[in-house]
């Protein structure tokens, strides 16, 4: 039998969660990453499954300020995805958020669809504040946001970017590092998912960034290191985060998660090759049986 393949029209708050409350958020999140990649026979299902934790408790705990009625709201926070080729986990995310409806996620990669392969701030669609895909550029882009809300406009606003671990081998991600630290941007919270897996093999093997925590002490960050998937841990860290921000240490943060790329999917766990290969249909059946 040919999969069907249907989203619910389901969304969630954004406020302050116990634990135990984002795994349902994030099996939803999960559910629709394998629908719209294997109804757009193309894309990257490790690291969008494997960040589904964070972005839960991002969007959903009460971390971020935003409005998805009012995107433009000028008080909002910003989130950037610097590792713009997770999209799919971004596009669910906000569409969950109640940006736009959960039926645009039907239309992933599709010729003139919103919800293109890497994020397009050109595509009108609300809650992206940033084309991005060169990897190493969104960051940079969050620490100019950064920058200009701390030293400029002088308000209150924070900016949220994440990038990937083979992401940090290009070096604009450390002239922006340098940056955050030089400015004292602690308004800023950088995100490392760290799987150790890129497109051709382990981060440790292509390129080695560790140890990644000095390097970004040397930096003049907060260095919060966790497990990716577990939402004390992810809570706590944002929490920390906040409480930089509002204390004005003078200090950028980075929250270094251990994740594991495709989380959830038995087969795809801990697997590079699946960096950038969508599920065929009957790796897409298997896959939601597991993450029922």
């Amino acid at each position: 039998m040919a999969l069907e393949v249907t989203f619910s029209d389901k969304t969630f708050d954004n406020k302050r969660r116990k634990p135990e409350e984002f795994s349902e958020i994030a099996l939803e999140i999960r559910r629709d990453i394998i629908k719209s990649l294997y109804l757009a026979k193309s894309g990257h299902s490790g690291g969008t499954l494997g960040t589904s934790d964070i972005f839960s408790v991002l969007f959903f705990g009460g971390v971020m300020k935003y409005n998805p009625k009012k995107p433009d709201w000028n008080e909002r926070d910003r989130f950037v995805l610097s590792a713009g080729h997770l999209c799919p986990v971004l596009y669910s995310t906000l569409a969950r958020a109640g940006y736009y409806s959960t039926e645009e996620l039907y239309r992933l990669r599709k010729y003139g669809s919103r919800l293109q392969g890497h994020p397009g701030f050109d595509m009108k669609l609300p809650g992206i504040e940033s084309s991005t895909g060169s990897l190493g550029q969104g960051i940079s882009i969050a620490v100019g946001m950064a920058m200009s809300d701390k030293l400029v406009d002088k308000n209150n606003r924070r900016v949220f970017a994440l990038t990937g671990d083979g992401e940090v081998e290009e070096g604009v991600v450390w002239e922006a590092a340098m940056a955050a630290g030089n400015y004292k941007l602690d308004n800023l919270c950088w995100i490392l998912d760290n799987n150790d897996c890129q497109i051709d093999g382990r981060v440790k093997d292509v390129m080695s960034i560790y140890p990644v925590d000095k390097k970004f002490e040397a930096f003049r960050f907060d260095v919060i290191n966790i497990d990716g998937h577990n939402y004390t841990e992810i809570i706590n860290a944002f929490n920390k985060f906040i409480s930089n921000n509002e204390s004005k240490i003078g200090k950028p943060t980075v929250i270094i998660a251990k994740t594991i790329m495709g989380k959830g999917v038995s087969f795809m766990e801990d697997k590079y090759i699946w960096h950038g290969n969508p599920p065929n249909e009957e790796q897409a059946k298997i896959a939601l049986e597991e993450l029922m």
